[in-house]
């Protein structure tokens, strides 16, 4: 017998039931628009139902899950860009989540212990890049912000003979934990606090919880590094000025800090 959920009108009225209390929250509490909610989980359907047809068909090639696994690395490029507000330079950090999901998964596909095959593939290869990219446009936004309040920082360190680069980088660099924090503390609480979706994933599947420990452990480890160094590179490219953010002044005017 599965132990996951099945389509049905069963999941059909639970779901209904989920989304109307969340909306009826938002409305009691004043969070935000009623419609939030609602919107939000049409859209979840809509994608996951296209995702799921996709798939069916992609993983049973390597080609078509490599072109799979393509898409989901443009999308987290232009996510990270946007998260980012830094305009058309934020397409930069192509650079850092390139460096982070490729540190993390050649060391773990050359090894073999996540076979060539499109049902392994996607499924890590996208936690990698989903977990990249947060902690990118965290690490991106974060500094960037830090180089606007911290102005003053910036021009002393220039008067004291350091470069443009030197100068930034003593001004982001204290930003970059923050963005790494999350990363950490899930890899810290994972079985106390939380369960996440790897270890839930292979139990669903009738894994045994070693084997679920085994893949939650290597997905934990492998973002921790995928993440460490995408924050590093946005940091670095940041510090070079390759990355900033452009301030709307008027209508015709633009002023890059």
């Amino acid at each position: 017998m599965s132990t996951v959920a099945t389509p049905g009108v069963g999941l059909a009225i639970v779901c209904v039931v989920l989304v109307a209390g969340a909306a009826v929250v938002y409305r009691v509490a004043r969070l935000g628009p009623v419609r939030t909610a609602p919107a939000a989980a049409a859209r979840a359907i809509v994608q996951l139902a296209a995702v799921a047809s996709v798939l069916a068909v992609a993983l049973a090639h390597l080609w078509s899950a490599l072109l799979v696994l393509l898409v989901m690395f443009v999308a987290a490029v232009v996510t990270a860009a946007r998260r980012s507000a830094a305009g058309w330079s934020g397409a930069w950090l192509v650079l850092s989540l390139s460096a982070g999901a490729i540190a993390a998964l050649l060391p773990m596909l050359v090894s073999g212990v996540v076979p060539m095959t499109g049902v392994a593939v996607v499924p890590v290869g996208g936690i990698i890049l989903g977990g990249s990219m947060t902690a990118t446009s965290l690490a991106a936004r974060r500094a960037l912000d830090a180089l606007r309040i911290g102005h003053g920082e910036f021009e002393a360190a220039l008067s004291l003979g350091f470069t443009d680069r030197d100068a930034r980088w003593e001004v982001v660099i204290r930003t970059a934990g923050d963005a790494l924090l999350p990363g950490v503390d899930q890899t810290r609480t994972v079985g106390l606090v939380t369960l996440p979706g790897a270890f839930v994933g292979v139990l669903l599947a009738s894994g045994s919880a070693v084997q679920a420990a085994a893949v939650q452990v290597l997905v934990l480890l492998g973002l921790l590094l995928a993440q460490s160094v995408a924050v590093a590179v946005t940091v670095e490219l940041i510090s070079r000025g390759w990355i900033q953010r452009i301030t709307v002044l008027s209508t015709d005017r633009k002023a890059i800090v």
